[in-house]
């Protein structure tokens, strides 16, 4: 298949578990829960996205016509003689749409480990090292176990309440505030309601998005 790409880079992972990590984020563009167009967002299932995900313009982007070449390309950008453990983050848009077998193994051909960064609405293949969900509200929850869920809290439907996942097999639960871009004041309020929840629940951690404030891509 051809795979198609928003974009590619190294940088650290801003959220959840591995917050601090150096890896590369590989974009795939397309999403099944919004085209990405901001005429179609009020009709879309998620109507909050923060992530440009349509095209294949941004840096390292491209359509790629086989595993072996997107491989080499995630690869040539990890630092040669940097050490550590090579970490690729497969992310979108939904990255399953795109991401199968062959680029699995590609990418661990290469010594990497592949984490994934999924809205949870199709099965993950068994082969992906870290599984990160984070479900949307009134979409179907297909992928119910994995390594973190990531809740971006709060969301209105109350189908998305974090008690609904709690009984889910995930190592790790983290609530993530929502960010409301050009509204600071409503994004504060939405931490401190995360973290007063996380505290009354302690299975929850709070997930901040670290890569924001520190004006990483």
């Amino acid at each position: 298949m051809t795979y198609a790409v928003k974009e590619i880079y190294l940088t650290l992972q801003g959220e959840g578990n591995h917050t601090g990590r150096a890896a590369v984020f590989m974009r795939f563009t397309g999403c099944n829960l919004w085209s990405g167009l901001e005429r179609d967002r009020e009709e879309a299932i998620c109507k909050f996205c923060d992530t440009d995900f349509v095209g294949v313009n941004g840096p390292g982007g491209g359509k790629f016509k086989t595993a072996d070449a997107l491989a080499d390309s995630v690869a040539s950008a990890w630092p040669a003689g940097g050490g550590g453990q090579p970490y690729v983050i497969c992310t979108g848009g939904e990255p399953l749409l795109q991401l199968d077998l062959p680029l699995l193994d590609a990418f661990h051909a290469r010594g990497f480990e592949v984490g994934i960064e999924t809205n949870g609405t199709i099965a993950a293949p068994a082969d992906i090292d870290w599984i990160c969900v984070s479900p949307k509200a009134s979409a179907p929850l297909v992928q119910t176990s994995g390594n973190e869920l990531k809740l971006v809290y709060p969301q209105k439907e109350s189908e998305a309440h974090p008690s609904r996942f709690e009984q889910l097999s995930f190592q790790h639960f983290y609530l993530q505030p929502l960010d409301v871009i050009g509204d600071p004041a409503q994004t504060a309020a939405h931490v401190a309601s995360a973290a007063a929840y996380c505290l009354a629940h302690p299975l929850w951690r709070l997930s901040t998005q670290t890569h924001k404030i520190l004006g990483l891509p």
